[in-house]
């Protein structure tokens, strides 16, 4: 399984990017997805998830009304829009996958499959 992600940058605080990340050698149609963050000496944070096959979100307090998960079924892809960012946004943004997640559990960093993170800083 591989995920490559793309679309991160600088910005300033107000401004918007969208991240994409397209899976391969995945069960993309019944599998969940999910965008993660990671600043130096903290935890992995979810950001926001998605069940690929009916294309239910789930959003962490903190990006709630500023952050839009979605997908691109036909492309094996999702994508994170992110407007409004704020300088406590600027991370590095992972993309995970799994074959299933236990309700409740979608934004633990539990999964089995990871990209290989793009940075956002927001000055």
């Amino acid at each position: 399984v591989q995920l490559v992600e793309s679309g991160g940058g600088s910005v300033q605080a107000g401004g918007s990017l969208r991240l994409s990340c397209t899976v391969s050698e995945f069960s993309y149609s019944t599998g969940f997805m999910a965008w993660f963050r990671q600043t130096p000496g903290k935890e992995r944070e979810g950001v926001a998830g998605l069940y690929t096959s009916t294309g239910a979100t789930i959003y962490a307090e903190s990006v709630k009304g500023r952050f839009t998960i979605s997908q691109d079924y036909a492309k094996n892809t999702i994508y994170l829009q992110m407007d409004g960012l704020k300088p406590e946004d600027t991370a590095m943004y992972y993309c995970a996958a799994d074959s299933a997640v236990v309700p409740g559990g979608e934004l633990l960093p539990d999964f089995s499959y990871w990209g290989q993170g793009t940075q956002v800083t927001v000055s």
